[in-house]
Order: structure tokens, then C-alpha cells, then sequence
């Protein structure tokens, strides 16, 4: 059967696929445009598989809320350069996991991943890994967190790389969002000494006293240097002992007091944080790509 332009451009237009590759795939089928759809898929899927162990840095945090507020999800949806985070084929496609992590409340990533993307489609796997296939970087749903609450839930994204969600009873909207702003600018441990890690606390008060010991002072003055110390820690890494970001001479604790509310949690996902970033040339780079 002949491959006419029109044949390359249906395919082209259902797959958007590259017209080589449109064209090869139609000659293998005898012109066959869903046998070629089926072959172009498992040739797709062979080489998403063989991008999986790229390391993929970049993307973007999502957020997606119930109507009245008491459930929530946040996740984070990786890719390679910012260059596709940026795209909408890729911002379309986190936004749509996110809103299946929401209604369907999936145990883990691997739970979320084989549920279809939206009702009727394919599985969030499979369109993931037609996207790594055509777009030609890998792409990962790294994690996810979901929220319910008694009380209100709110957010703040800076840009695309951070999100903050803030788990708050009493307040309003605009009192919720500023905390979430702080979390995204100052990064606190924990809501207050309670919820920090146990063990780093330890450390911290380990290195402290090993500090007042090379002073020389007296052991009493020793005990009020790691006590200070201590307290200047914990301030420092809480929510609530923190200085609030638009006014440093208020405490964010003091700050939701004044407001007759109460900060029952927080949550703060950074793109790409924990992971290996690989520093490259772009520009060679994009000279080996042309090369080959």
C-alpha cells in the first residue's frame, strides 16, 4: 500500500511522533495506521525503558485541593531540564496525577502509577512512558504527600521548584498562604522542639558542649553556654520560634496567636532536593546530540 503524506500526517497527528519515524512505522504496517499506533507504542516503551536510569532532577511540585478545603495532595513529578518542566505536555501531565493522587488516595507511588491518568485513559506508567519516548528525557513521579484535616488546608508555590502546604484550624486564607510562604523561604525542621529529629537535636547539643568545654569557663557558665546554644537552635529550625519573614519582630507562634488560630501542620517539597544533580556543558551537550 502506498504511504501517503496524509497517512504520515494522521499518525503524526495521533502520536506526535517525528515524520521519520511516522513514515517507517506505516511501511513496517503496509500502511496499517493502528497497527503502526501499536508498534510505535511498544517501540516507545522499549525506549523509555532504556532512559530510566537518567537521572532526572528537574520538574515541577503540584498541589490540588478538595472544594471545601480538607483534603489535599502535593507531588512531585521529575523530568530532566527545565526546558520540558516548563513545556505544557509535561505541566498538563503532572497536573493530572495530582489530581488522581487526590480522588483516588493511592497507598504509594507505585499504587498511583498503574491508575489511569484520567477515567477511560491509559495508566499513568504507560502515558509516562509515551512521553519519555517522544520528548527523549526521562521522567519520573518521585513522591507524593496527601492531607486531611478537621481544620484548613492551604498552599504557596514558589514558581514551580518549591511547595508548601499548611495545615491550619482558625485563621483565614491569607494568614494560612503567609505561613506558607516562610516555610518556602526558611525552611524549618519541625513545628516546634517536639517535632524535631531527636538524634540531630542530640548532636547539636553534643557539638555545643564540646565547643564550651574549649572556652576555659567555669562548669556553671559551661551549662547556661550549651543551654543558650540549645535554645538558639531550636528557635532557629521551628516554625514557631522562627521570626516571621514580612515582620522579624514577631514570632510565626505569635503571629497565629494574635489571629485566634492554630498551626496543626506543614509540609515543604523542593524539586530535585536529596537527589544527585549532574553538572554538564549545555553546550556540548547539544553538539553530542547533533553529532550523533
Amino acid at each position: 500500500m502506498a504511504i501517503t503524506a496524509a497517512l504520515v500526517k494522521e499518525l503524526r497527528d495521533r502520536t506526535g511522533a517525528g515524520m521519520m519515524e511516522c513514515k517507517k512505522s506505516l511501511v513496517e504496517t503496509d500502511g496499517d495506521v493502528e497497527a503502526a499506533i501499536e508498534l510505535m507504542r511498544k517501540t516507545g516503551l522499549a525506549k523509555a525503558d532504556k532512559k530510566a536510569g537518567r537521572i532526572a532532577t528537574e520538574g515541577k511540585i503540584v498541589v490540588e485541593f478538595s472544594d471545601d478545603l480538607k483534603k489535599g495532595v502535593m507531588v512531585e513529578v521529575n523530568c530532566e531540564t527545565d526546558f520540558v518542566a516548563m513545556g505544557d505536555e509535561f505541566g498538563n501531565f503532572a497536573s493530572a496525577v495530582a489530581k488522581r493522587a487526590l480522588s483516588d488516595s493511592p497507598a504509594d507511588v507505585a499504587a498511583l502509577t498503574e491508575m489511569p491518568l484520567e477515567d477511560g485513559s491509559e495508566s499513568i506508567n504507560i502515558v509516562l512512558k509515551t512521553m519519555i519516548a517522544k520528548i527523549g528525557e526521562n521522567m519520573s513521579v518521585r513522591r507524593f504527600v496527601t492531607f486531611e484535616t478537621e481544620g484548613q488546608l492551604g498552599a504557596y508555590l514558589h514558581g514551580t521548584k518549591i511547595g508548601v502546604v499548611v495545615d491550619m484550624e482558625g485563621g483565614d486564607a491569607e494568614l494560612i498562604k503567609d505561613v506558607a510562604m516562610h516555610v518556602a523561604a526558611s525552611k524549618p525542621r519541625g513545628l516546634d522542639e517536639a517535632s524535631l529529629d531527636a538524634v540531630e537535636l542530640a548532636k547539636e547539643k553534643e557539638i555545643a558542649a564540646a565547643e564550651a568545654a574549649n572556652s576555659g569557663k567555669p562548669e556553671n557558665i559551661i551549662e547556661k553556654i550549651v543551654e543558650g546554644k540549645i535554645k538558639r537552635f531550636i528557635k532557629d529550625n521551628t516554625l514557631l520560634g522562627q521570626s516571621f519573614v514580612k515582620d522579624p519582630d514577631v514570632t510565626v507562634e505569635k503571629l497565629v496567636k494574635n489571629a485566634d488560630a492554630t498551626i496543626l501542620g506543614f509540609t515543604r517539597l523542593e524539586v530535585g532536593e536529596g537527589m544527585e544533580k549532574k553538572n554538564e556543558d549545555f553546550a556540548a551537550e547539544v553538539m553530542a546530540q547533533i553529532g550523533s
